[in-house]
């Protein structure tokens, strides 16, 4: 009987120590993590000469005559990294010398915007501006994907009076893209 005792008490004994001791939890087999990252943007800028830029010099004339000149090249850089176009406006002011020289009147001045050369993906198309003032669109970028730049030189035409007086005459064109 003693034997019978103390093996009921070692039964006894694991199986209380077996229920003390919790069991192992089932591991997974496979686990998911979200993860994230960010892209940010860039900017849309552009650039200009930055002059003075000689059109030339004609004589003092009794016929209005017209003078023509590549104003320098223009660039648009569009760093965004999206899908958004873009469009570039220009105009100019009235040249003003020894009298005004007006780029507003019809057949007074005129934009000659050559197709633009690019980088990544754009279609830009471009349009003239007659006369220089008001302001009016020059560059239309449609079709963006991602990065892109495109660069121009366009030519500037204003006619001068007759019977202008002989003189220096400055203006400024502006630029700007949104």
């Amino acid at each position: 009987m003693r034997r019978s005792i103390a093996a009921a008490s070692l039964v006894t004994g694991v199986v209380t120590t077996a229920l003390a001791c919790p069991l192992p939890a089932s591991a997974e087999q496979s686990g998911t993590t979200p993860v994230t990252l960010s892209v940010t943007s860039g900017t849309l800028d552009i650039s200009v000469p930055t002059g003075p830029v000689a059109l030339g010099s004609v004589g003092t004339s009794a016929t209005p005559q017209t003078i023509s000149n590549q104003l320098g090249n223009v660039t648009v850089t569009d760093s965004r990294g999206g899908t958004a176009g873009w469009v570039v406006t220009a105009n100019g002011t009235d040249f003003v010398g020894p009298q005004n020289i007006s780029v507003s009147a019809p057949g007074s001045s005129s934009y000659t915007t050559p197709a633009a050369n690019t980088t990544g993906t754009v279609n830009v198309t471009p349009s003239n501006l007659s006369p220089l003032y008001p302001p009016g669109p020059v560059q239309t970028a449609t079709g963006v994907s991602g990065n892109n730049t495109a660069t121009w030189n366009p030519i500037i035409s204003v006619t001068i009076p007759a019977n202008a007086l002989a003189g220096t005459y400055n203006a400024s064109i502006t630029h700007s893209v949104a």
